[in-house]
């Protein structure tokens, strides 16, 4: 008597079907995370960072409109982030940094009253200049900062939305004095789902197969860009 042919589920061969054309074909980028923004070479180690973290981009009480980058000139959809948000996403950039364990590192707390009194100081003056004055206050080698334009939290549960999370920020490595950007990366990505967009498959992967919360877009985001950063090649090249 012949062998019965086992049945394959309908959602094993989708996910295999996604897999395979994701080996065949060059899928691009399934979110708008351009190539590191460059101003100027470093040309010299860098061994003490003022970590200034992430600043919202668009004061509170602004409706949604299109707002241009003040260090790269990339334009960004924003809409007014909670300075939560900011302080969070700060904190967390943070303790990454202190966790390559190989920078001297001058947290948000301590660079506060320096950028208040120089943002007092220099009326006017544009934020890559301040951001440069307080790195050479410090006598740092390199300051770092970013811009949060769009934190919209997913509106719905972990397997059912009616709105996906939706994020937007960049990162800036800037020298000090002349805020010239050393190194620099762009974060924007609003999730879909695998019938929406079969080459996101790996934001699916990394999800669990869930409906991801902006907070968890945003880590996603986050660790992409220190990855990818001069900061980790550094670390990864003393080990």
């Amino acid at each position: 008597m012949a062998a019965k042919k086992k049945k394959i589920a309908p959602a094993y061969l989708f996910t295999l079907t996604a897999i395979m054309m994701l080996t065949f074909f060059n899928p691009g980028c399934q979110h708008t995370r351009e190539g590191a923004f460059y101003e100027k070479k470093m040309t010299a180690p860098i061994e003490k960072i003022v970590l200034l973290g992430f600043k919202p981009a668009m004061p509170q009480g602004r409706s949604p409109a299109m707002v241009r980058s003040p260090l790269s000139g990339a334009v960004f959809m924003a809409e007014s982030v909670p300075r939560d948000v900011a302080a969070r996403m700060t904190e967390n950039l943070f303790e990454r940094i202190l966790g390559y364990g190989d920078y001297d590192v001058i947290g948000p707390s301590q660079a506060k009253g320096v950028f208040e009194n120089l943002v007092s100081l220099y009326s006017g003056v544009s934020d890559r200049k301040i951001f440069g004055e307080i790195g050479a206050a410090f006598a740092a080698d390199a300051v770092l900062v970013g811009f949060i334009y769009r934190w919209q939290e997913r509106e719905g549960k972990n397997y059912s939305v009616r709105r996906p999370a939706s994020v937007a920020f960049d990162l800036y490595l800037l020298e000090p004095k002349d805020g010239a950007v050393l190194w620099g990366a762009k974060f924007e990505k609003t999730q879909q789902s695998l019938s929406e967009n079969i080459f996101d498959f790996s934001t699916f992967l990394k999800g669990k197969g869930k409906w991801m919360t902006a907070a968890g877009l945003a880590d996603l985001g986050l660790n992409e860009m220190l990855n990818e950063s001069p900061l980790k090649k550094k670390v990864r090249s003393n080990n």
